[in-house]
């Protein structure tokens, strides 16, 4: 199953049909936003206590082979949706803490693999790209493999999709 979270308005007409089962996570206006309770890893372990529509997004990434994120770069990092959805994902993490080659993380609770694949756009200085690759590369806990590519405008991912 592929995951596609982004912050685009009506995306959906944009989206080629494949045969590849994708799982679309919009904006609906009603995210609460995390608020680090850890509950998701010792209530109510892989998922979230808070009850809205973005509740069970660990279980999602546990089915989840490919991760697709499109959003607007905010100072080299997601836009405020998509942060909140990326934050909500916690539950797909245990609680314990790993070292591995001198860095720290929280090892996955589950045991597939995904990629992940973010689309960037807007106008994003040299410096915001250089910060949000190191972002998407600090997330490799979550993800096995990263993809970051940056476009003008969400006009020229249409594109790719």
């Amino acid at each position: 199953m592929n995951i596609l979270v982004h912050d685009v308005k009506n995306i959906e007409q944009y989206l080629k049909n494949n045969q590849d089962e994708i799982t679309v996570i919009s904006d609906n206006g009603k995210i609460i936003p995390c608020i680090c309770c850890f509950g998701c890893w010792v209530k109510t372990p892989g998922k979230c206590v808070l009850n809205d529509d973005y509740n069970n997004m660990g279980e999602l990434m546990s089915k989840c082979d490919r991760m697709i994120i499109i959003s607007q770069c905010i100072y080299g990092g997601y836009s405020p949706f998509v942060k909140n959805v990326f934050d909500r994902c916690v539950s797909y993490l245990l609680p314990y803490l790993k070292t591995k080659n001198g860095e720290t993380h929280h090892p996955k609770r589950y045991h597939n693999v995904i990629a992940l694949t973010v689309y960037f756009y807007g106008d994003i200085s040299d410096a915001e790209k250089e910060t949000a690759k190191q972002f998407v590369k600090s997330q490799l806990s979550m993800f096995e493999e990263t993809e970051v590519r940056f476009y003008k405008s969400f006009e020229e991912i249409k594109e790719v999709l």
